[in-house]
């Protein structure tokens, strides 16, 4: 053992007894902490295998750093299997599609299940270059017992993250992993750069497709004789549009139907053109009349606020917004039926009350064929799930720290997105290890006690009697 990983050894132990240990990269500190926090045990710990031969294969084919791959075996591959490493590119997940490299250190990385299909997730086996660049966004090198697992202390890896050129997210990370004696300062350099590499490749590939999109597609766009209109691409970027500048940078496209309100309130209506999209307003759409504002989230008796007039609801027409308002591409009386009832549900009980729904809201808020929101709409629910969408940890807390979706609500489809939201943001909180997400949600009536013995460990020692610890 080296003088080096001896002292890494006794910093982690003196940080797993809760004790300072020097020497250890803030980094490096703060992954311990969420890797404990996600209840990784430091010896027994092993990647989870979550994926077959099988099943890796299909995840292969349909990743979209598949088409990077030779870049990045360009970049790394030669040099790893001169310097007895592996080259390791895993999902956004942190789940191993590819290695190669070095035949005896294929064989030996075999023996601690460092393989295709295994997991490497901080929460998931602890501190890693894989799973510490994905939860850090950032490029990482983990050396030795910096591994918060003891069975990787002989093994160094740098790993960076590779992030779609369209939206902007983590689509996976590139390692080199290798024996802890054998890596060269130089790797972490190496390794950024082929994570660079192949952004810049899916860049081009990206401006490559929306090129032929808007030739191939333009004419459709024309047809539209003047009226407002884009061309999107695949995930909704506005490659083209009539008139210009008229419309987002992106559309948010709906996960059902062909129905899409527009930040300005308008109505447009989404066609398939490939591997694209057309949208357009239709010239009698207009914005709404009213602004409707759902603040469902810990409502017991729900109020909403129609252009800022508060109007008091049952729960079954706050029921009935909150499942138009996830929905907006719009839900049949049957639909509705099933997700407020059940199996038990008619359609005729739920025309009912929309009827008195539209009776208190305007007919112009609540529309038919399918029932649908025609209204500017700000829930508090929804701005929950964007910002967990969007990885912004503090904002989602603070929206849960409101309380539950409707918590009185009953309704099969209510309920189950109310479990959802706690379930996600519980897990990306404890997941972020953000101290003010964490104190937003201490703070709360979810709190248990993994969430505070996660803030216990976040907080610095002069901080924690504030916090009632």
């Amino acid at each position: 053992m080296t003088q080096e990983r001896a002292g890494l050894e006794r910093a982690r132990d003196a940080a797993l007894t809760g004790t300072a240990g020097a020497g250890v990269r803030p980094e490096v500190r703060a992954s311990w902490a969420r890797s404990l926090a996600a209840a990784v045990d430091p010896e027994r710990s092993r990647p989870r295998h979550a994926y077959g031969p099988g099943e890796v294969a299909e995840l292969r084919a349909g990743h979209p750093l598949a088409i990077a791959l030779p870049v990045l075996r360009e970049t790394l591959t030669t040099a790893a299997e001169q310097a007895r490493h592996l080259m390791i590119v895993t999902d956004e997940r942190g789940h191993i599609l590819w290695r190669e490299g070095a035949r005896d250190v294929l064989r030996r990385a075999e023996r601690v299940e460092l393989v295709e299909g295994t997991r490497w997730s901080e929460d998931a086996v602890g501190t890693n270059a894989m799973g510490t660049a994905l939860s850090d966004d950032r490029p990482v090198r983990i050396h030795s017992a910096e591994h918060l697992v003891s069975a990787y202390h002989p093994w160094t890896c740098a790993a960076a993250p590779v992030h779609d050129p369209e939206t902007g997210r983590q689509i996976g990370t590139v390692d080199v992993t290798g024996p802890e004696d054998t890596f060269h300062p130089m790797t972490l350099s190496l390794v950024t750069a082929a994570a660079r590499l192949a952004e810049h490749r899916l860049a081009a590939l990206t401006e490559r497709r929306d090129r032929r999109l808007r030739e191939e597609n333009l004419p459709h766009l024309a047809r539209l004789g003047g009226g407002r209109g884009a061309l999107l691409s695949p995930r909704g970027r506005v490659l083209a549009a009539t008139p210009a500048g008229r419309f987002a940078e992106r559309i948010v496209l709906p996960d059902r139907g062909d129905r899409v309100l527009l930040d300005d309130g308008a109505e447009a209506l989404l066609e398939p053109l490939g591997e694209g999209w057309l949208l357009h307003v239709p010239a009698q759409a207009g914005p709404p009349v009213r602004d409707l504002t759902l603040p469902f989230l810990g409502a017991r008796t729900p109020v909403v606020r129609s252009d800022g007039r508060p109007v008091r609801l049952g729960l079954r027409h706050a029921e009935l917004l909150t499942l138009l308002a996830l929905h907006p591409e719009g839900m049949t009386a049957e639909q509705l039926a099933g997700a407020l009832y059940g199996d038990a549900g008619r359609p005729i009980t739920v025309r009912a009350e929309l009827h008195r729904l539209r009776c208190h809201l305007g007919e112009d808020v609540v529309r038919t064929q399918p029932y649908r929101l025609a209204a500017r709409v700000d829930a508090d629910f929804l701005r929950l799930s964007e910002a967990l969408r969007e990885g912004r940890i503090p904002d989602a807390a603070a929206e849960a720290a409101r309380g539950p979706l409707l918590p009185v609500s009953e309704a099969p489809a209510v309920r189950s997105e109310r479990e959802h939201l706690i379930a996600a943001t519980r897990s990306a909180v404890l997941r972020s290890g953000d101290p003010d997400a964490l104190w937003s949600l201490v703070r709360s009536a979810e709190a248990d006690d993994e969430l505070r013995a996660r803030l216990r460990a976040v907080l610095p020692a002069a901080d924690r009697p504030r916090a009632g610890f």
